[in-house]
């Protein structure tokens, strides 16, 4: 019973990660029907930021996750205007190939910038172990967790009770009608990239915190993976991004608490499959029949 009860605090800890990488990936999604694949390196450039201000400018760990916030947010709004806004009305695939380059372009231009070594993040707070009930429980896990509640209520406040969010959602429902009424499309856009890459830039900070290590690569399958959440919970749903981030980390946690540790991506995937076989729209997401 204690190890069930200590894989399920791993896994939860590890899926509020994936959880607000996954918000950012569905959120867009919902927005222009983009799959951003470089969401999981604005994740790394918020990992990078954390490390640069803590050891060079001496932040605390509070001020490093709200700074990696801010350059985030600025971050995803530079790559949607130089990148994704051109290919606006091209077809789809084109602003697919487009968020694919940009992902390797962030990758190989930190690789070179900063090279692809393995780095030390800084122990921002002295870790703390307690426990309970044979359960044991670090002061960062508990911090991780709540960070990421606290951010994910956040951003349903945004959404539901500002007039920005009230503006995604009315372009996510019907971008031209949106436009008639006066909502100003690209800024609305552009909000939606800010609000997403926040999330993945406090991400980044907490899971170097949690695993004390990171490099200019450390995005690629924690953001596929996100996308998997997203795609599992219902792609374009809030809620189900959120519910599929800690589906994916508790899966993930149980197969490696198994001693299957080599194939924790393989089941994820498999998971992935099956739902989509069984539910196509995601787990929390609705048929919807196209009328042509």
């Amino acid at each position: 019973m204690q190890t069930v009860l200590q894989q399920l605090v791993n896994g939860l800890s590890l899926g509020s990660i994936y959880a607000l990488l996954a918000l950012g990936y569905t959120m867009v999604y919902g927005i222009i029907k983009l799959i951003n694949f470089a969401h999981g390196d604005i994740y790394m450039l918020g990992a990078f930021w954390g490390y640069y201000v803590i050891n060079q400018w001496h932040f605390s760990f509070w001020p490093a996750l709200l700074s990696a916030m801010v350059f985030c947010a600025l971050a995803g709004v530079v790559i949607e205007y130089l990148a994704y806004r051109p290919l606006r009305n091209s077809p789809r695939i084109a602003a697919l190939i487009t968020a694919i380059g940009v992902s390797f372009l962030l990758e190989n231009g930190m690789s070179y910038l900063f090279s692809s070594n393995v780095r030390n993040f800084p122990q921002a707070m002295a870790v703390k172990s307690y426990n309970f009930l044979g359960v044991k429980i670090s002061n960062i896990q508990i911090l991780i967790l709540v960070v990421s509640i606290v951010l994910m209520i956040l951003l349903q406040l945004i959404i539901r009770r500002t007039k920005m969010g009230k503006a995604m959602r009315a372009v996510s429902v019907d971008p031209d009608a949106a436009q008639l009424i006066g909502i100003n499309i690209d800024r609305t856009i552009s909000f939606t990239f800010a609000l997403g890459s926040a999330l993945a830039g406090a991400a980044g900070v907490l899971i170097g915190l949690y695993y004390n290590s990171i490099d200019p690569l450390m995005g690629m399958t924690p953001g596929i993976k996100a996308f998997v959440a997203a795609v599992l919970g219902g792609i374009g749903l809030i809620p189900g991004a959120a519910l599929g981030g800690f589906v994916i980390g508790l899966l993930e946690t149980a197969t490696q608490a198994l001693g299957f540790s080599a194939f924790k991506d393989a089941v994820v995937y498999v998971v992935l499959i099956i739902i989509l076989l069984v539910r196509p729209a995601g787990i929390l997401g609705k048929n919807i029949k196209e009328k042509v």
